[in-house]
């Protein structure tokens, strides 16, 4: 046999080789997509349960929760966060999975607590009655209908149609 005629032969080969290998290749990436999909879930689920939290300690600190209820409430939060960690922690293994699931729930909890607190800021009485007129201003110059002649848009505070000059009030 010749030399070109083995090294076609190879080639045929190789990429026979490479079309019946193909669709395990796919697989595997999109067992890979699934795992991120799962994990992008659980995240979501994450910060979900820490909102939860959260608004579930506002309202209790509002009088909204009873006082019975809200250990009860709050422990069920503590858990499903754990959990939803724990199976985190399965998917992902990190440094952070040798604390307590329910302490670092805790944790993420009370940043978003100092988070939202540090953004709110004092505003005086001058900035509040500016951003105050400046909204009545805006107010006044939405639109409040359509021309009857011509049909354009026009404003609240328009007298005349800007189009087509008809007196719209």
């Amino acid at each position: 046999m010749e030399l070109n005629s083995f090294l076609m032969v190879f080639a045929i080969l190789l990429l026979v080789g490479l079309y019946l290998y193909a669709p395990f290749a796919e697989k595997a990436k999109k067992l890979n997509v699934g795992a991120s999909h799962d994990v992008s879930a659980l995240k979501a689920e994450r910060d979900q349960v820490i909102s939860s939290l959260q608004e579930l300690d506002f309202d209790f600190t509002l009088g909204k929760v009873p006082a019975e209820d809200y250990p009860e409430q709050r422990a069920q939060l503590l858990q499903r966060g754990a959990k939803i960690l724990r199976q985190l922690d399965e998917l992902t293994p990190t440094s952070a999975s040798s604390k307590n699931a329910e302490s670092r729930i805790e944790q993420a909890a009370a940043a978003a607590r100092a988070d939202s607190a540090s953004a709110t800021t004092e505003i005086n009485d001058e900035e509040l009655d500016s951003l105050l007129a400046a909204r009545r201003k805006q107010h006044k110059s939405k639109p409040a209908g359509f021309c009857p002649k011509c049909g354009k848009p026009v404003l609240s505070a328009d007298k005349f149609c800007p189009a087509c000059g008809k007196a719209v009030q």
